[in-house]
Parts: C-alpha cells; structure tokens; sequence
C-alpha cells in the first residue's frame, strides 16, 4: 500500500532516516489515508530521542518533552514528532505514571487505544499493522489494541472516543471492546469535564450523532448527561409523537446540518420535557412550559461541560425559542416580533431547529406544520427584502438623535428608544427619523 505523506511530513521523516533513526508517520493520519480522507494533522513517531529530533531541526517547540514529543516548525506548520514510548501504569485514568522510550516501533504501537489508529507507514516500509487495524478498517469495526480493559482503564475517555470513533465512520463495536466499555463506563467520572466536551461534539457533529445512542445503552451518558437518560425513560403519549423523548432527540439529530450549534441545540431542545410532564384523563402526554425550563436546563449542562459563552447563549436561545409559534397563524407583524425576540443573527438557525423537530415527529398533521414553517421562512424573506426594522440597530433614530433633540442621558431616553422600537414593529412604515422624533416628542409632553 502506498499512502501520499505531505512533502514537510515525507522531509521531517527523511531527516531522521538519514540521521540513522527509524520515522514513520502513525496514527489517525495513516487511517484517514487509507479511507482515502484528508489528515487533519500528520504525527511522526520515531526511534529518535527528543533532544536528537531537537538537534536536527532548525526550530522546534517542546510541547511535551516528558511524554516524549516535540513540535516541528516547517515553514509555519507543525509536526508532532514523539519518540517511541511504553506507558507505565495510569493512576489517574488518563496519564502514565511514568514513560520508557524504547528502540521498537511494535512497543510504541502496542499502547494506542484502537486498532485503526495503531497502524504506521513510510514509504521504505510500507505499512506497519501489528494488530490488524487494516482488517477492522475492511470490517467496519472499532477494537481495541489488546486487552481494552487495560485500555480504558490507561484512559476512561477512550470509551467515549470509540464511540465517536464510530460515529464517524459508521462503524460497528467490537463484542469484547463493547463489553468492556459498558463495564467501565463509570470511571468516566475521573474525566475532566473539557475533555468529555470535545469527544461529544466531535460525535455531535458526525455523520452517526445518533450513535449517542450507543453512549447511553452502555451507561456513558448516565455519568456526563443523566439528563439524557431520563429523556430516553419518559414516553411521550401523544398523536404528534410517535417516540420517548429521548428517542425523539436522537432522531431531531438527524435531520439537522452538522454545526455544533444547532446540533447541541437538537440534542438539548425538549431536555426540559422530564421536569414538566402531566398526564390528562385520556393518558396523553403534556409537557407544557418546556421550552423554559429547557433552555434553564441547558445553560446548567453547556456550563457544566464547560462550553464558552457565546456558544452556551446561542444554543439557549434556540431552546428558548423552539416552539415559538407553533399551532398559530403566522403573520408578518408575529414574524417582526419573534426576529426582534430571538435577536436577526439567531433567528434563520430557528427553521432548521423547528424542521428537524417536525421531522423527528409521528407523520401526524407533518405536511401541514411543514407548510406552515415554509410560510415563516417566506414571510422572513418578505421582511428582509422590505428592510423592515426589527431591532435598534436600524432603528431610523440612535441615542445620539435623541440627544441632538433635546433629551438627558438616562434611562427615560434608553425608555423611549424601546418604545420607538415598540411602534416600529407594529407600523414599520414609521421608521423614518422625521417620524421617529415627532413620536419622541410625544412620549415627553
């Protein structure tokens, strides 16, 4: 097999050949090549010591001299380059107690979690499969390397990396890996949050999200997002629901682009559900006020998983917002009001959240809340073409306006702007300044 390395890449391994040292690059980039992918990033291992890899490069950057790995600088880009290793015992459930560089490419492949990213190649040698990576690749299989009891218990987040391993490339488990990983899936709670945050939205965002699936049958959500759980244990007894909520989550993923945004906004729209359920005199379900108690819920999860705030308020926002409208006669004058409500850079994710909900959904009355989403999206577009007001940011008049016109700094002022925005929204043909200031003159008298 032939695999294309990077010119810098094919260079930095050539440089530690002819220095007398075996170089391979390894990992997810050799995968990634076969599956005919584009390698994100190219890591080098090698028999090399550090301060050798050091020496034969102009610059470099110790990005982890410990563990034994040293960033090459080529021209702006940078190789991670790691000395073949043995890992002593982990103690923490993430990182060895100590570290043996060792002369054997075999030794240094033996320690990786999965066998479709143990597997090496340069170009001398071709590639290296030690532990049949090729054949699980061939198979659609994700296995550990040797015994994956060892393996998750070097690192608990390896379970949820399998599973997002998966998700990616639509593969199945292996029985023994599975096993183990519902067996250890609650040393995850030895796992710092920020970790957990970026193998979930990596599976979020997959061509499989709702392989979360697998992540809560195995009992791994039950330690990072219990909330799910419960989502996947309350039956929704409804003409407009045909799965538990849970399930319906799972499925709203689906049908959503993958942006981390709008999938965590799928993944959390009805996680208030649980809290507010009733049942009526017919045993139907209701869930009334979840919007709410939802996007409370979210914020506490997106900040337990130690999101950024801009991510945490947008994604909250369209929880918030999900249901706005439903079952009512849309008008332009509503649409005004709902843009200014959930903010104009927020309000086009809104369609997609709402189309996905509907499509995850019992086929009850779809084609009509189907029409009535186009209706929105068409009444949107009328707005935009008409540049009609919806927030103070085109507001016909600013604070400075007021000012100019006689008005004291202070909140009477902030006041008036909101009610001239009030009267925008309902009449926008009155968005002019000349208008704008006669009604301002009014609020004062």
């Amino acid at each position: 097999m032939r695999i294309t390395l990077p010119p810098k890449g094919k260079h930095i391994i050539e440089t530690l050949r002819q220095a007398g040292f075996e170089a391979y690059a390894v990992g997810g980039c050799v995968r990634d090549s076969i599956l005919g992918r584009e390698p994100q990033d190219w890591d080098i291992t090698t028999s090399a010591p550090p301060e050798r890899v050091k020496a034969l490069f102009p610059r470099t950057i110790d990005t982890g001299l410990a563990h034994g790995t040293v960033t090459v600088m080529l021209q702006g880009d940078g190789f991670e380059v790691t000395t073949y290793r043995i890992d002593g015992a982990y103690e923490d459930s993430r990182h060895p107690s100590q570290v043996t560089f060792t002369g054997e490419l075999g030794e240094d492949l033996r320690r990786r979690d999965l066998t479709i990213n143990a597997m090496a190649y340069n170009d001398e040698a071709g590639l290296v499969d030690l532990f049949g990576g090729m054949a699980d690749l061939e198979a659609g299989v994700v296995r550990c390397v040797g015994d994956p009891r060892e393996r998750f218990r070097e690192d608990a987040l390896r379970i949820l990396r399998a599973i997002r391993f998966a998700a990616q490339l639509g593969y199945g488990i292996e029985r023994e890996t599975a096993a183990a990983m519902e067996e250890l899936a609650p040393s995850l709670c030895r796992i710092s949050a920020e970790r957990i945050q970026v193998e979930l939205v990596k599976l979020l965002v997959s061509p499989h999200p709702d392989f979360l699936r697998i992540a809560y049958d195995m009992g791994v959500t039950k330690v990072f997002l219990p909330e799910l759980d419960k989502a996947c244990e309350t039956p929704q007894n409804h003409p407009h629901h045909c799965y538990s909520v849970g399930e319906h989550i799972l499925k709203s993923l689906e049908h959503v682009e993958p942006d981390k945004v709008l999938r965590l906004a799928m993944l959390l729209h009805d996680i208030g559900k649980p809290a507010v359920l009733t049942v009526d005199e017919e045993g139907r379900s209701h869930f009334h006020g979840h919007a709410a108690v939802g996007a409370r819920m979210a914020e506490d999860i997106l900040r337990r998983l130690k999101f950024d705030n801009d991510t945490i308020h947008r994604v909250c926002r369209l929880v918030l917002h999900h249901d706005y409208g439903n079952g009512a006669e849309i008008d332009i004058r509503m649409a005004r009001r709902a843009m200014h409500r959930m903010g104009e850079e927020s309000f086009p994710a809104i369609f997609a959240v709402k189309r996905a909900d509907i499509l995850a959904q019992s086929g009850y009355m779809r084609r009509e809340k189907l029409a009535m989403l186009d209706k929105w999206q068409d009444i949107y577009r009328e707005i935009l073409d008409r540049n009609q007001c919806v927030s103070l940011k085109t507001l016909a008049v600013s604070g400075s306006d007021l000012l100019a016109a006689g008005w004291k700094p202070g909140k009477e002022l902030g006041e008036a702007l909101q009610r001239l925005l009030e009267l925008v929204l309902e009449e926008p043909e009155r968005n002019t300044k000349e208008a704008l200031l006669a009604a301002a003159e009014e609020y004062r008298r």
